[in-house]
C-alpha cells in the first residue's frame, strides 16, 4: 500500500530528526545537529534492506517516490538555509568544516562512481 512508503518515509524521519536534536545536546549545541540527512540515510538503509528481502511491493514504492519527490527536497532546502545561517552566526570554525566536508565529497564522488561501477558493464568510468 502507499501508506506504508509513507510510513516508513515518515519513520525514518521521525528517527532522524530525534537522533540529530540527540546529538546536538551531546555536544552542548541547542539544535539539531544532521537530523535530515541520517533521515535519509536510514530511508536509503531501509528501503535497500526491502528490496533485498523482496518484501517491497511496488504500492509501498511509489509511496515512497511520492514523498521523496514532494516533501524531502523542501525540507533539505529549508535545513540548508538554517545550517548556513547557523554557520555565519557561529563564526570560522562552522564555515570551514562546511566548506572541508563539502570539499571531501566532491573528491570522493570519482570513487564512489567507480565503486558503482565495478560490478556492472559500464567501461567509461
Amino acid at each position: 500500500m502507499v501508506i506504508y512508503g509513507t510510513s516508513i518515509l515518515c519513520s525514518c524521519l521521525l528517527v532522524g530528526l530525534l537522533t540529530g536534536r540527540l546529538l546536538g545536546v551531546m555536544v552542548g549545541v541547542n539544535a539539531n545537529i544532521g537530523g535530515v540527512g541520517i533521515a535519509m540515510l536510514l530511508l536509503i538503509l531501509v528501503t535497500d534492506r526491502l528490496y533485498a528481502s523482496g518484501r517491497m511491493k511496488p504500492p509501498t514504492e511509489s509511496g515512497i517516490r511520492f514523498w521523496s519527490a514532494v516533501y524531502i527536497p523542501v525540507v533539505v532546502a529549508m535545513a540548508a538555509s538554517q545550517n548556513v545561517f547557523t554557520a555565519f552566526k557561529g563564526g570560522s570554525v562552522a564555515i570551514v568544516a562546511g566548506v572541508l566536508s563539502v570539499v571531501a565529497c566532491f573528491a570522493l564522488v570519482p570513487l564512489i562512481g567507480r565503486v558503482g561501477a565495478v560490478g556492472s558493464d559500464k567501461k567509461d568510468v
